[in-house]
């Protein structure tokens, strides 16, 4: 389990084919950044950009997971070099800062406006059709490993679009700041939204 609250940004420095075939997954090696590895040990949990990875290798100043076709075919930002969000997996005596996250990518969302909002941003994605059940005003959301607070949600014939205000420090501390119109994003929707559904769905 995660918090959503992302503890540094690191970076992809190279990506490793896992075999010849076209459905091999791949290696993948991190610049851990700012995120301290001393208590990181081979098989911990740590997510990138909201994807929870197995570390396979480590150093000091970073570590390896393997990503397997499937992930990267329903993850955006895990098959090219660059920045991610890093965050260890929560421990019984950490703060829950954000919200309970579980590391599973459930949808990618396109970002349709990023745009200055006063001293502010405002983030406006398109989630799947089959998300929009899950999004509601003033819920939790978590946008490429960042749990974030839905400000407004809109249902459209292709989807549902939501809007996120960004308060500075957000955008300073996570990749959120490198989003563009058109950008894929990793969606995980709210544990407590998830079981609601199932419970209301369920017959006596």
């Amino acid at each position: 389990m995660f918090t959503g609250i992302v503890a540094a940004i690191g970076a992809i420095t190279s990506i490793t084919p896992l075999g010849s075939q076209p459905d091999a997954g791949v290696r993948l090696t991190v610049d851990a950044g700012g995120l301290s590895m001393a208590d990181v040990s081979l098989g911990d949990s740590i997510a990138l950009n909201g994807a929870c990875m197995t570390v396979v290798s480590k150093t000091d100043k970073g570590f390896a997971v393997d990503v397997s076709r499937e992930s990267l075919n329903r993850t955006a930002g895990l098959d090219t070099l660059g920045e991610v969000n890093l965050e260890k997996a929560l421990t019984l005596a950490d703060r829950l800062g954000g919200h309970l996250v579980s590391g599973h990518v459930d949808g990618l969302g396109i970002v349709r406006k990023f745009e200055p909002v006063a001293e502010s941003m405002e983030l406006v994605v398109e989630a799947p059709k089959d998300l929009g059940k899950y999004l509601a005003y003033k819920g939790s959301i978590v946008v490429n490993g960042v749990s974030l607070t839905v400000n407004r949600v809109v249902d459209t014939a292709s989807g549902c679009e939501f809007s996120i205000n960004l308060i500075p420090h957000t955008v300073e501390v996570t990749t959120l700041k490198h989003l563009r119109p058109g950008t894929k994003v990793n969606l995980e929707i709210d544990l407590i939204a998830r079981y609601v559904e199932r419970m209301l769905g369920a017959k006596d």
